[in-house]
């Protein structure tokens, strides 16, 4: 089987400002570990993956920044999408390109900015799930056990009759993928036991891919034909213009939620999407007040905080449940239960042309 990993590395995310911004997003930040999230995520596949197999997708920019930290990666395995249309006309792009070398080639599409806490039982569910992809028609995913009813995600419903096992795996067949939900229909869906969460992880055949495309997305099946059309004759410009008039859509919504023969895997590999300061509460390591602390810093009668301020120190007296994140030029002082609206923080900056803070 010749399996290939495509990186989805083109994410301009905001919830991570001030730290994060446009020409260092989050995948690019050690909030993790001492490495960036993108090297995190390169390193745990290569006991199962070589760096020869391996790709990234991004604009040219962010290309580069991956080249001068991961410089075994092969160049012309770094990817460049002329612009950021969501992730179907990426993968598009990116599964033309492997189709042309090998149309039986199984594609893994990753993000390049989740956390996996088990990285062995992940690289066996991804063995496994390439294997299905690999056998007969089926698109697979995986599915996160929902350890709570969050709003922040959106959800797959499947069935728990006639599940298939590859590789002491189980696989369920997917019956419809669900919007984020708000809190009352999140419980009845962890009620239910048969709604995870959605994890962005896939996997296909190259030449089924294209086969779904047609059946399902005829008309993102086009973009596929003239994407290919331009593999073929390397015409870069060609592929910018392609670019211009494809449409901005996740390939949930293009192709994931109309397709049949969907497959979901069990993604009990301790995943985090790290979507927000306040996630690193429960992966950095925390004092005895459950504090989570990168910098140093003096806490008097304080509980439940996040410190990101690695450059000087701070000193925390009488509070409670805040985030604060300070940097050169620009200071984040939020409740935790508040973080989500950091992106707000944002698109004011953007409002006010302070285009220097973005």
């Amino acid at each position: 089987m010749d399996l290939r990993v495509v990186i989805m590395a083109g994410g301009v995310g905001t919830r991570f400002w001030p730290v994060s911004r446009k020409k260092r997003s989050k995948q690019f930040l050690p909030i993790i570990s001492e490495k960036t999230m993108i090297e995190e995520t390169v390193y745990r596949l290569l006991p199962l993956v070589p760096y020869s197999k391996i790709y990234t997708i991004a604009n040219l920019e962010q290309t580069q920044t991956i080249h001068s930290l991961l410089p075994k990666l092969p160049e012309e395995n770094l990817l460049i999408e002329p612009q950021g249309k969501n992730t179907a006309p990426s993968l598009i792009l990116s599964t033309a390109t492997i189709f042309l070398q090998n149309p039986k080639a199984v594609l893994a599409a990753l993000p390049a900015d989740h956390l996996i806490k088990e990285p062995s039982l992940f690289l066996k569910k991804l063995k496994a799930g390439a294997v299905a992809a690999s056998k007969g028609k089926n698109l697979i995913t995986f599915g996160i056990p929902p350890s709570c009813p969050a709003t922040g995600y959106g959800y797959i419903q499947f069935s728990r009759e006639n599940l298939i096992q590859i590789l002491d795996e189980n696989f369920y067949a997917l019956q419809e993928f669900k919007e984020k939900p708000d809190l009352e229909k999140a419980k009845t869906f962890l009620a239910k036991e048969n709604y995870f969460w959605n994890s962005g992880m896939f996997l296909w055949q190259t030449s089924v891919f294209a086969q779904k495309l047609e059946e399902y997305a005829p008309s993102m099946f086009l973009y596929w034909e003239k994407i290919l059309d331009a593999l073929k004759n390397n015409e870069e410009t060609q592929i910018k213009s392609i670019f211009e008039e494809i449409p901005s859509i996740s390939i949930d919504y293009a192709l994931m939620e109309k397709a049949e023969g969907v497959l979901m895997g069990e993604g009990n590999f301790g995943w985090s999407d790290v979507g927000a300061w306040s996630s690193l509460a429960d992966i950095w390591p925390q004092d005895d007040k459950e504090n989570a602390l990168r910098g140093e810093s003096i806490l008097l009668d304080s509980k439940n905080c996040l410190l990101y301020n690695p450059s000087k120190l701070t000193a925390f007296i009488g509070v409670k449940d805040l985030i604060v994140v300070d940097t050169e030029d620009a200071l984040l002082i939020c409740h935790k239960d508040q973080d989500q609206k950091v992106k707000e923080v944002v698109e004011k900056l953007k409002k006010k042309g302070k285009n220097e803070f973005l």
